[in-house]
């Protein structure tokens, strides 16, 4: 009972403070029109922009050749063209190739599924499967 009488006491004697409506209470007894909160509910601009445009044919076909001109198994490094076949032109075996092929998911940074891995057997048909990946990069 004294602590409550203090804390009246108190409570009276302290000034008060003026208690002004925040901006975005609704009250109860005034009529809402929806034009009252039009300007609080926009939405700031926002800028889109779209995804980065696909690698160049020439920029693959040049990143796959100098990859097998760096692989220590091919015979002829300067027999290697866009053209060129793993294992006819440049003496790779299947073993050769699948590291070309794990080589290349590095480089572009994908994962090549084993059956469509297997149906690449030359840097034409690298170049053609990179390009039809969207996220190659």
């Amino acid at each position: 009972m004294f602590r409550s009488a203090v804390v009246r006491s108190l409570r009276t004697s302290l000034p008060r403070a003026v208690r002004t409506p925040a901006p975005f209470q609704i009250r109860s007894s005034a009529a809402v029109r929806p034009s009252q909160f039009a300007a609080r509910l926009a939405f700031p601009a926002v800028r889109c922009y779209s995804a980065p445009a696909g690698l160049a044919k020439d920029e693959v076909e040049g990143r796959i050749v100098n990859l097998l001109k760096n692989f220590d198994k091919v015979n002829d490094a300067s027999a290697i063209t866009g053209s060129s076949h793993f294992s006819n032109d440049l003496g790779l075996d299947s073993l050769d190739t699948v590291e070309v092929v794990m080589a290349i998911e590095e480089e572009f940074s994908i994962e090549i599924p084993d059956k469509e891995a297997d149906a690449i057997h030359s840097v034409n048909q690298a170049v053609e499967y990179i390009l039809s990946q969207p996220d190659a990069h």
